[in-house]
């Protein structure tokens, strides 16, 4: 070989990796692999069929809820309602089913209730034309005081006992994988398709870059944002009926703090927190790293308080890297 032709294949190398690590999926994907090698070394049983089952089935509820709020990044909206949300829906749900012994009209509760939070939230933003970020705030208040009001802080148990509700939690496809977690990777095919290949998709991706270029360009922004908070609480609801199923009642205290797991996962995921960036493969790469990362953290015996440190650094982070880059494409 000559030396040209070694500085040329020099040359390539490089730019080849580059090529390789510009897509955040792949680096997300690496440290995912880093993470489970890690933690098959030092945490005993980690790597066993019942560990990996239950974290597919603990994640599923954050990876449901955060292709809503995903979403709603994208638009260049933000949804912190969710995790109030779970404890809201969970009411009617359990109510009438204890009434009427019927799981369909419980769901049928409950999804019209997170119909109506998703429309609130979406009509007060996008054509109210106040920031989502004080709309969900408020919103996430109102939904949890109400439910610690409704209920006097006391759990209301789930007396049906259908076999069909605790199915969603308990059940297993194969007897392996988690019904949950089949769920939730169901819906996340479903809404990637929709963002890679359907038009609505696109429109979210142009909302969120750019409201004013996307409003020349003939798109409804107000519509398009309204929709995605649709989606968002809906998701949530559906985040919701699974951990009812699984704790086997309403409670006061269900999903508390849940919004910041969601947000932090998606953050990592690579969705920017300025819109218009980002995919919902990537927010599930960082729910599954996160969700790893604690119950490794838990398998080494470390304390809560040290994993919610860890956490808040991991989004810290991320939302550094991500304006990091930004500024880059803006040639800032």
């Amino acid at each position: 070989m000559s030396v040209a032709q070694m500085s040329s294949a020099n040359n390539d190398g490089p730019s080849l990796l580059a090529r390789i690590f510009a897509r955040q999926e792949l680096a997300l994907l690496l440290c995912l692999i880093l993470v489970i090698a890690f933690f098959s070394f030092t945490a005993e049983n980690f790597l066993s069929v019942r560990n990996m089952t239950n974290v597919l089935g603990q994640a599923s509820l954050a990876l449901t809820a955060g292709i809503g709020c995903a979403i709603v990044f994208m638009s260049g909206e933000v949804d912190i309602s969710i995790g109030s949300l779970l404890a809201a829906i969970a009411l009617p749900l359990i109510l009438i089913m204890n009434a009427t012994g019927s799981l369909a009209l419980g769901i049928g509760g409950a999804l019209l209730l997170g119909l109506i939070i998703g429309s609130v939230n979406g009509y007060l933003t996008a054509y109210a034309g106040i920031n989502s970020l004080i709309v969900t705030l408020g919103t996430m208040f109102i939904l949890r005081g109400g439910v610690y009001l409704y209920t006097g802080q006391r759990a209301i148990p789930d007396d049906a006992a259908l076999d069909s509700f605790i199915a969603l939690s308990d059940g297993r496809l194969f007897n392996v994988i988690p019904y949950s977690a089949v769920i939730a990777l169901i819906l996340l095919f479903g809404f990637a398709y929709m963002m890679r290949h359907r038009p609505f998709g696109r429109q979210i991706y142009a909302v969120g870059g750019n409201p004013e270029v996307a409003r020349l360009a003939g798109y409804d922004v107000r519509r398009v944002k309204f929709v995605c908070f649709l989606i968002s609480s809906l998701l949530a609801t559906v985040a919701g009926i699974i951990l009812a199923a699984r704790v086997g009642s309403a409670q006061h205290t269900a999903g508390l703090n849940f919004e910041f797991q969601v947000v932090a996962a998606t953050v990592l995921g690579g969705v920017s927190l300025a819109g218009g960036i980002g995919s919902l493969w990537g927010m599930a790469l960082g729910v599954l790293i996160l969700q790893f990362l604690s119950n490794g953290l838990r398998g080494l015996g470390l304390p809560t308080e040290w994993q919610l440190v860890i956490t808040g650094m991991i989004i810290i982070a991320a939302v550094a890297f991500d304006e990091a880059k930004r500024r880059r494409a803006n040639g800032g």
